[in-house]
């Protein structure tokens, strides 16, 4: 792209018709988001260990009831809540689509010699096995799927557990996902940052779509050569009404729904 192409974009993109999501594979950008995962000044990519400590608990005590059982963990970055289950007791499995997440969640394993496994694959497509005792979905990130790649990921998942299984899912709110859509547009200069290596400009802005009841997020990145790189990905809103019936219909039983995963926000 150039700054043609930005300045003539179209003001309402369809839903994910510009990309379904931001670089997670590409492996400079991996290992970029890698770092934001790991901080603990903010809670942006992961967070805070604080924080993942006390949902380990929760997740410890009421999914698992306390005993040692197999985990699967969907979109689980660089191992930061499988990693603190095995050291509960408990055994499983990790998929994630960042090459250098999954590297750090392998690299961790083998050094504390537990028995969790990682994948790098995208969960779309990827084999999730079965005979779990819980399946974690964790910090939204079911809403950066369309309707129809949700069903398939949520069915695998389902199909996963054994009977009797959990579901652990942490969707956004409806409100939030609209508050992300309704975001004023941003920019700013970097030296380095997630999206490059180099100094650089980023443009933000944010769509909400109210009849597809999607939030749209471009980034453009402007380089020093005035080149323009845009990346965009889309969140699907769902009421709890919505989730309760996408869920149903998937065979799901026994639905209950808290206001916070373990009371942390």
């Amino acid at each position: 792209m150039n700054l043609n192409d930005l300045i003539s974009r179209t003001p309402q993109p369809l839903p994910w018709s510009e990309g379904d999501n931001i670089p997670w594979h590409d492996p400079a950008f991996s290992q970029r988001m890698l770092n934001e995962h790991l901080s603990q000044d903010h809670d942006w990519a992961s967070r805070r260990a604080d924080k993942i400590t006390a949902q380990v608990a929760w997740i410890h005590e009421y999914a698992l009831a306390g005993r040692p059982g197999r985990v699967l963990d969907l979109g689980c970055g660089p191992g930061l809540y499988l990693s603190r289950l095995a050291r509960l007791g408990h055994t499983g499995s990790g998929i994630d689509y960042s090459p250098a997440s999954i590297q750090y969640a392998q690299q961790a394993a083998q050094s504390e010699a537990t028995s969790t496994q990682y994948l790098c694959a995208d969960l779309r497509e990827a084999d999730f096995g079965e005979n779990f005792d819980v399946v974690l979905f964790l910090f939204g990130e079911m809403n950066v799927f369309s309707p129809s790649d949700i069903r398939r990921i949520l069915s695998k998942a389902y199909a996963a557990l054994r009977p009797g299984g959990v579901l652990v899912l942490e969707p956004h709110t409806y409100e939030a996902v609209q508050a992300i859509g309704q975001s004023s547009a941003t920019w700013n200069t970097q030296d380095a940052g997630l999206f490059s290596d180099q100094p650089h400009l980023v443009l933000e802005e944010h769509i909400w779509d109210p009849q597809e009841h999607t939030a749209t997020c471009r980034y453009y990145i402007v380089d020093a050569a005035a080149a323009v790189t845009r990346y965009a990905q889309t969140f699907q809103a769902y009421t709890a009404r919505q989730y309760g019936s996408l869920l149903s219909s998937l065979g799901f039983r026994d639905i209950v729904i808290y206001p916070s995963l373990g009371g942390v926000n």
